[in-house]
């Protein structure tokens, strides 16, 4: 059994952590420089990035171009598996509904994510779909690791679009 596993999955915490949601970061101002909601995301296995993503939902005219959605397509084609069993992603913003459902079908292990999403948030802030004793695979949840830059990020870039107002809903 590994060291310090969370529970549901057995996988380890990962020491890296921060390191991984810096990267995530620096992928969430490529959305940003292309106008979109930055936010950028990290997928892992075994201690090496597998597949990355950051917010493409304008630019590409896919509503479904989260930055998750692109880190697990990236993870699974490098992978050949569509299944990514044992891996880690890291977002800068706690995963929607839709990105959540997606974890669970890919069977990831575990999410690690920034700041809370106060409007859209599926791991329990708003709805807990990760949670649900519904769902037929578990996802370990770590929330909060380095939440202040991942917010900062966020609230700059709402601010700046809507003219000074508002950053509420982050």
């Amino acid at each position: 059994m590994p060291e310090n596993p969370i529970p549901a999955c057995g996988v380890p915490a990962a020491r890296d952590d921060a390191a991984y949601m810096r990267r995530a970061i620096e992928l969430a101002r490529n959305a940003e420089a292309a106008g979109e909601v930055p936010v950028g995301a990290v997928l892992v296995l075994e201690g090496v990035v597998i597949g990355e993503g950051w917010n493409r939902p304008i630019g590409s005219t896919d509503p479904t171009s989260h930055a998750e959605i692109e880190a697990l397509r990236a993870g699974a084609r490098q992978l050949g598996n569509y299944r990514l069993t044992g891996s880690t992603l890291y977002v800068t913003m706690e995963p929607c509904p839709m990105c959540a459902g997606a974890m669970i079908h890919a069977r990831v292990a575990r999410v690690v994510y920034g700041c809370e999403d106060l409007r859209a948030g599926a791991t329990g802030t708003v709805i807990d779909v990760l949670g649900s004793a519904a769902a037929n695979h578990r996802v370990a949840v770590t929330g909060g690791v380095l939440a202040d830059e991942c917010r900062a990020l966020l609230q700059a870039f709402f601010r700046a679009r809507r003219g000074g107002k508002g950053d509420r809903f982050i």
